[in-house]
């Protein structure tokens, strides 16, 4: 009661007094007290925002730099605005200079530690904007989880064989070429010698072939190793013993077709049936049947990525039996006929070799040109539309054009041929002839006379640097053409197709640039100029 009656006796001005003391107190005490603490805290209040981010590191800073950082290209927009935010006039509270600048040199010691902290390996100025965190709420960026692709295998394929491109367009445009032990492609034989060079090591490096297991011998693989159809035989058990091979179909660039057309014709051709024809497509449709209905590759390129190899003549009519294997499968063919639908870009065209005895020996070699007294010869029978033409104008006319029918009895059809400068190759009723590599076995100059014909791996080999194409229409003129090449320019041909003789050349093993090795660049080829966009089958 006293003190209530003592304060009420005292005057308005006393009463004020007592009343503003304490207030004056204890906003002295704020005001010095925390002196220490007011230039971080009062410029980290906007970059703050509700979230403490403590002066040791703690807090969320470290988080929000990595976000920043892994945010990527895609984010630069938003850190650019976040910055300009932060450094408009109106951003901060009104500072002194000195403060400001204690507050921005802490900040971006706070953000030195927290990276070293972190343990994160980017390289991060300070002094770039574009790469400086976002530390308001209200602008930074959200974590998104970043989802890999996953290629399929097909993409995988088709990645590989892109850098195969780009290195033989390199070696073709700038010379690029590698050394090479064993064989270095160089000469006018070449359409470009580095270039083939380039792809057939890339070939070697990355090429891989599935071969389908199902069929059964004698039809499937299986081949004559002998006589004029001996390549389907021995390419088939060349490639099922290859390196190239592989059992992963998912690693596989093409895949081929192990059928002999000539075990189809052998086997099941019956001369005296009207159908004839009818039971040997019926064959081929029945094996892409199978294999398309069990693998998802055939449909999956509708047979582009597939390949067959016939050297029979009749290989390209049962190619036919399925549409999709005649207008885009690869095939591999002596009878390389554009007027029956060979499409260089897509076919392959490959020598007919007759084998006697299933091996080179003693097809190979003959005297040198000065040793050569005959300047032209061919014996063969009287078929197809060009021969007879040949035989009506020199059988028997000139000593110098031995054209024959039939060989004099006694007389070898191989020292024939090495005793003869040229050697005349017509076609019969098909253009395939083994005649061409005869030629070159026996160091005689091939004389191309055919029309329509795509000459043996012609993509590479430049036939005219080392062999004579006469037109049909200039048979008459054979001699004169034929004496008009000089000796010097004889010699050049003959050397040159010494040279490229090896990729003529059978071998039961089969060696680098031989003939197996060439029919697999061809397809090698054909697949590079190829791309395929398919899903991935599991």
């Amino acid at each position: 009661m006293k003190i209530c009656s003592s304060w009420c006796t005292k005057s308005a001005s006393t009463k004020l007094l007592c009343i503003m003391i304490p207030f004056i107190l204890i906003s002295i005490y704020f005001a010095f007290g925390n002196s220490k603490n007011s230039s971080f805290s009062t410029s980290t209040w906007l970059f703050n925002s509700g979230k403490n981010i403590s002066g040791d590191g703690g807090g969320e800073l470290p988080e929000l730099v990595a976000v920043a950082v892994n945010g990527g290209a895609d984010r630069e927009e938003a850190i650019l605005e976040d910055y300009s935010f932060f450094n408009s006039s109106n951003s901060f509270s009104p500072l002194t200079a000195e403060a400001d600048q204690e507050s921005q040199e802490q900040f971006q010691e706070n953000q030195k530690q927290v990276i070293t902290q972190k343990n994160v390996t980017f390289n991060i100025s300070l002094e770039k904007p574009h790469e400086l965190s976002s530390l308001n709420e209200t602008h930074a960026l959200q974590i998104e989880p970043k989802i890999k692709k996953k290629f399929t295998n097909l993409e995988k394929l088709e990645v590989k064989l892109g850098r195969a491109r780009a290195a033989i367009k390199e070696a073709a445009t700038f010379g690029n070429q590698t050394d090479d032990s064993d064989y270095v492609p160089s000469g006018p034989m070449y359409w470009n010698a580095k270039a083939f060079h380039r792809s057939y090591l890339e070939m070697e490096k990355e090429f891989k072939v599935f071969v389908y297991e199902e069929g059964e011998q004698p039809i499937f693989h299986n081949g004559p190793c002998k006589s004029i159809y001996a390549m389907e035989g021995n390419f088939i058990y060349q490639m099922e013993t290859s390196k190239f091979r592989t059992r992963d179909p998912e690693k596989a660039h093409v895949f081929f077709l192990p059928i002999s057309v000539t075990s189809i014709v052998h086997f099941i051709y019956d001369r005296n049936s009207r159908g004839h024809w009818d039971p040997m497509r019926q064959t081929v449709m029945d094996y892409i049947n199978l294999v398309s209905g069990k693998y998802p590759y055939w449909n999956r390129s509708l047979g582009a990525d597939h390949f067959m190899l016939a050297c029979h003549d009749w290989g390209p009519e049962l190619s036919k039996s399925v549409p999709e294997l005649f207008k885009n499968s690869i095939r591999a063919l002596c009878n390389a006929n554009t007027s029956e639908g060979f499409k260089p870009s897509k076919d392959v065209s490959f020598p007919e070799i007759l084998l006697p005895g299933g091996t080179m020996n003693g097809l190979l070699g003959g005297p040198s040109p000065s040793r050569r007294s005959i300047l032209a010869f061919f014996a063969g029978g009287l078929h197809g539309p060009i021969r007879p033409i040949l035989l009506e104008h020199w059988e028997n006319k000139d000593d110098d054009i031995q054209v024959h029918k039939y060989l004099p009895k006694g007389v070898s059809y191989y020292g024939m041929l090495r005793n003869s400068k040229f050697c005349l190759c017509p076609s019969g009723y098909e253009v395939a002839s083994p005649r061409m590599v005869e030629a070159l076995y026996t160091g005689c100059v091939p004389v191309l006379l055919k029309d329509h014909y795509v000459p043996p791996f012609s993509d590479v080999l430049n036939w005219k640097s080392f062999s004579v194409e006469v037109p049909v229409d200039r048979i008459p003129d054979l001699k004169k053409i034929l004496s008009g090449i000089s000796t010097r320019q004889y010699i050049r041909l003959q050397r040159r197709g010494k040279q490229v003789r090896r990729h003529f050349e059978v071998n039961m093993l089969a060696k680098r640039y031989d003939v197996f090795h060439m029919i697999l660049h061809s397809v090698w080829l054909r697949r590079l100029n190829m791309r395929l966009h398919g899903l991935e089958y599991l």
